[in-house]
């Protein structure tokens, strides 16, 4: 499966434009990740704890996005869009959407 952030593909002819899909992922940065990470904040660097998390959270969402394009048939996800949201007491939420399409090459 070709998945994209752009609208088009270098290559290839969209046949079919199958719908939205998405995928979407909450998690949790435990007590001991906010303590670590509010100690880098104060002494400058990047969260390492929070980095991974937050990959983990993508790569979830991303992995639900694509489950679903395929269970449409389709071979490809275009104009992909991730967001990202802090909600209450620490949670992340991330939000992956796309077009599913199916394409071939020219």
């Amino acid at each position: 499966m070709i998945i994209s952030t752009t609208n088009s593909l270098e290559g290839h002819k969209v046949t079919q434009y199958l719908g939205i899909v998405s995928g979407e992922t909450i998690i949790g940065a435990n007590v001991f990740k906010d303590f670590f990470a509010s100690i880098t904040d104060i002494v400058g660097g990047r969260s390492g704890s929070y980095e991974r998390v937050l990959r983990e959270a993508k790569a979830t969402a991303m992995t639900e996005m694509e489950m679903q394009a395929r269970s449409f048939g389709a071979n490809a996800i275009i104009g992909i869009d991730l967001d990202y949201e802090t909600i209450r007491d620490g949670m992340l939420m991330v939000t992956a959407s796309g077009t599913a399409v199916k394409i071939e090459k020219l």
